[in-house]
């Protein structure tokens, strides 16, 4: 294993960080739209190192920010100023000093150059598809996140036990699917967005404090998400339904 690899695991898995692989540039531009690939970002870069949790850690340094200094929590995107804050201060800013060219990419950053995270993570082992809408993990579920990738001109190849990880097809119990209200899960046909997004926004309360989908989960319930933090993601992602749901009703594909 690459020595840079190393100080990136050590440095992310003290701030709850504790998914990192690494794929080479090649291999993830293969397979994603040509404004999405690294070479766009960092044309000398060789290798994508992707950064995640799974379980609860992160979020736990996180509540910890908040208790050192409690108008964090009054910003707009508080956790992912802190992701920033933790990528950039303690795993970038060390591979620079050591001379390391290395440029930082998030998935949460509008208005900027971006990466196809969920391909990344398939492509990097951390996760596989699932019929939920999110990746999963053997270990975590459905409880993992993708927090950054630092794209670097070292070649790496690190990718994590989730290469190839497809558990819905021959899962036998599908809770999930009996859990969602509004039944907007399914197999063969997955995850139905514009059914999901009519639901939680007409009857917010609903599913204001988890999704009851992905709780259902039968893979890792013993790492799923504190409930404060299960409240913060579905807000949040509330907040970005909404105006979805407003072009979904103006172009009749709701009614």
């Amino acid at each position: 294993m690459s020595e840079i690899l190393e100080t990136i695991r050590a440095a992310a898995a003290r701030h709850g960080l504790n998914l990192v692989a690494a794929v080479p540039v090649e291999r993830y531009d293969a397979a994603v739209k040509s404004e999405l690939r690294a070479a766009r970002i960092a044309p000398a870069a060789r290798s994508i190192v992707v950064i995640g949790n799974g379980g609860g850690a992160f979020w736990s340094a996180y509540r910890k920010r908040i208790e050192a200094d409690p108008g964090w929590e009054a910003r707009q995107n508080p956790l992912d100023d802190f992701t920033r804050e933790i990528i950039e201060r303690h795993l970038a800013a060390p591979l620079c000093e050591r001379g390391v060219r290395c440029t930082t990419v998030y998935p949460f950053t509008s208005g900027a150059p971006s990466l196809n995270f969920i391909e990344l993570g398939k492509l990097a082992g951390l996760g596989g598809p699932s019929i939920i809408g999110v990746l999963v993990h053997p270990t975590y579920g459905p409880w993992m996140a993708f927090r950054a990738a630092i794209l670097l001109e070292e070649p790496l190849v690190a990718p994590d036990e989730a290469l190839g990880f497809d558990p819905c097809p021959t899962c036998s119990v599908r809770t999930c699917i009996s859990a969602c209200p509004v039944g907007a899960v399914s197999l063969p046909n997955g995850w139905d967005v514009p059914a999901c997004i009519k639901h939680r926004v007409e009857n917010e309360a609903d599913c204001a404090t988890r999704c009851h989908a992905r709780v259902a989960c039968v893979l890792g319930p013993e790492h799923r998400y504190p409930d404060d933090e299960l409240a913060y993601h579905q807000a949040r992602a509330l907040r970005v339904m909404r105006p979805y749901y407003a072009g979904l009703m103006k172009s009749g594909r709701l009614k």
